[in-house]
């Protein structure tokens, strides 16, 4: 074997020992096996909230669009003025 393939082999090593530190710091920070933060589940109930008062705006400004088009003049004699 040549020095080149000696080197290349340790180098391959070692990038995989990191990754596999890092996959082990990812699983064990990040993944769904770590204890939920009273936080992260204060932010769900808010997105959750806003989600819902969101769909509420919508719904009320369909409705206020629909009652200002009966106060509208028809397309046609908005031109005609």
């Amino acid at each position: 074997s040549s020095t080149a393939d000696i080197l290349t082999v340790i180098h391959v090593f070692i990038w995989l020992s990191f990754q596999s530190r890092n996959l082990y710091f990812l699983k064990h920070h990040i993944g769904a096996t770590a204890p939920e933060n009273p936080e992260v589940e204060a932010l769900r109930l808010e997105v959750a909230e806003m989600k819902e008062k969101y769909e509420a705006v919508l719904e009320e400004n369909k409705k206020l669009k629909a009652k200002l088009s009966q106060y509208e003049p028809p397309p046609e004699e908005k031109r005609g003025e």
